[in-house]
């Protein structure tokens, strides 16, 4: 009985591995993914999550309903697309509002209290130099009896700081009592400013030691008793732009980190009353731009002090124009120029003037965004009563009537141990854009983020199907069946085998191709293993 072998003849593809090896390197993972065919417009419209589409995209002609349909649809669109342009323009345009709130405290830091006397210069302590050159500050006259200098006498050069220094109202002549919280102070609780009042003294201006308060009401912060000294106030033959017709001290309450501004920002006290000052403090925070238009604290450090406030800028401006127009600086502007003599006084108030017609052009002050201020309430008594007048006679040495033209008190205290924070907040962030465009495309189109991304996903297989497809070659197999013919196998009994033919062995020479056109195939490989 003839026996048929089937032999397999197995080839290495080295060049097939090769060359599918480079043309999948140039297929990517997305273009693989773009192999499948695009799906139709009425099957997306079918699928999609977006109202209203699944029902103008059909398959067939246009009708009627599918008109209608696409109408509402473009209707909702449009009342979609406004609605957002709007949302949109509100939130470019950075609108804030402000939050009024009141918060409790324990205790309370006590603002910083400057006081000036009216009168900067004691008659008493001028000498002849002093008077002579202050004559364009006072409109005094010289003291001799000619009315003028002497050719023969040679007065110095005035030290404008000096001068302050030694014929301003001395805080230790003028402060008759003092209290704070219940505990007595004295002239040396106060530290000396200069102001455009000349020498002035700031009780609590430190923040480093700065007192505090642990109960609101009358009694409960500072009381103090004042001599505001008449007698030493200066005669006055003329007008000048420094002469002062009233008789008190000027006040100001302000937190320690701005310095005093009290020719502007003070208020009067009167002699003869007992002036009741009732504080509320209140903590501002104002935005930056957009929204607002106030300082961060993140810009540079303010020259010449340790924080930034309005009236440090107003300082500073007043000094670089001084310096500008005069070369030199007045006694309580910052810096470390030269101080203007008394003869340039007219050079500094021409200054001063074109700058207060021009300070909102070439000095603008920006708002810090976060501000400390004190909201006052005045009231006040007449003292002394008739009954206290004679104590007080005997007490202080001195008469009813000076008493009555000289003597002051104030009482600075707060009103209840709580702060008012006056807060601008953003009236419209992204969060509330996102939220609002969400809703109007909810309400009018029913779609959201996902939407839209199964249109881009739709659009991205539409551009991918125009593409041409590329196809990845794999490696395959060649196994032709090999018929052994009959002669071959009635030479060779079940079990033995030729000399030249050895199974699964290497052979140096490929077995003849019974077919013809397989061989072509075939010729490509390197022959490796022969099997039956």
């Amino acid at each position: 009985m003839p026996i048929e072998f089937v032999c397999k003849i197995k080839f290495a593809e080295e060049d097939e591995k090769q060359k599918s090896k480079q043309d999948g390197d140039k297929e990517s993972l997305i273009e693989e993914s773009c192999t499948p065919p695009a799906k139709d417009l009425a099957g997306f419209a079918n699928s999609c999550s977006l109202h209203g589409i699944n029902h103008i995209f059909v398959s067939g002609r246009l009708g009627i309903r599918q008109t209608l349909w696409a109408l509402a649809f473009l209707t909702s669109l449009a009342l979609f697309l406004y609605q957002a342009a709007k949302c949109a323009i509100s939130y470019l345009e950075h609108p804030h509002v402000t939050a009024l709130n009141e918060e409790a405290t324990p205790e309370m830091v006590f603002p910083a209290v400057t006081i000036c006397n009216i009168n900067r210069f004691r008659f008493s302590a001028l000498t002849d130099a002093d008077i002579y050159h202050l004559a364009n500050l006072t409109g005094l006259p010289p003291k001799n009896r000619d009315g003028h200098k002497p050719h023969d006498l040679m007065y110095p050069a005035p030290d404008m700081q000096d001068i302050f220094n030694r014929t301003g109202h001395q805080l230790e002549e003028m402060l008759m009592s003092c209290n704070f919280s219940g505990q007595n102070c004295s002239a040396e609780d106060f530290s000396v400013v200069y102001t455009r009042y000349g020498k002035c003294y700031t009780f609590n201006g430190n923040k480093t030691t700065s007192r505090k308060t642990k109960q609101g009401g009358m009694g409960n912060g500072l009381e103090i008793m004042l001599d505001i000294q008449q007698d030493e106030y200066l005669p006055i033959w003329r007008e000048t732009n420094e002469t002062s017709l009233e008789a008190g001290i000027r006040v100001q309450i302000h937190s320690q980190d701005e310095p005093p501004y009290i020719h502007q920002l003070g208020f009067g006290v009167s002699p003869g009353f007992q002036t009741f000052v009732s504080c509320q403090e209140q903590r501002l925070t104002y935005l930056p731009q957009p929204w607002g238009n106030c300082r961060s604290t993140s810009k540079d450090k303010f020259p010449g002090y340790d924080t930034y406030s309005i009236s440090a800028c107003r300082l500073l401006c007043e000094t670089n124009e001084v310096l500008r127009v005069c070369k030199c600086r007045m006694v309580h502007m910052p810096g470390t120029a030269d101080i203007c003599p008394p003869s340039k006084v007219n050079c500094v108030d021409k200054a001063l003037a074109q700058l207060q017609k021009n300070s909102g052009d070439t000095c603008p002050c920006e708002t810090p965004c976060n501000l400390t201020r004190y909201g006052k309430e005045l009231s006040m008594v007449k003292i002394p009563s008739k009954g206290s007048a004679r104590y007080l006679s005997r007490k202080y040495d001195k008469s009813e009537d000076y008493i009555r033209d000289n003597f002051l008190v104030l009482d600075i205290f707060f009103e209840a141990l709580n702060y008012e924070t006056i807060e601008q907040k953003k009236a419209y962030d992204v969060a509330g854009l996102l939220g609002d465009i969400g809703g109007q495309m909810g309400l009018f189109i029913g779609a959201s983020i996902l939407t839209v991304l199964e249109i881009l996903d739709y659009i991205y297989e539409v551009q991918c199907s125009f593409k041409p497809a590329h196809t990845s070659r794999s490696q395959h197999e060649i196994r032709p069946a090999v018929s052994v013919p009959s002669d071959m196998t009635r030479s060779h009994p079940e079990g033995a085998y030729a000399n030249t033919i050895l199974p699964n062995h290497h052979h140096p020479h490929p077995l003849p191709h019974p077919h013809p056109h397989r061989h072509h195939a075939g010729h490509h490989g390197v022959f490796e293993d022969f099997a039956c």
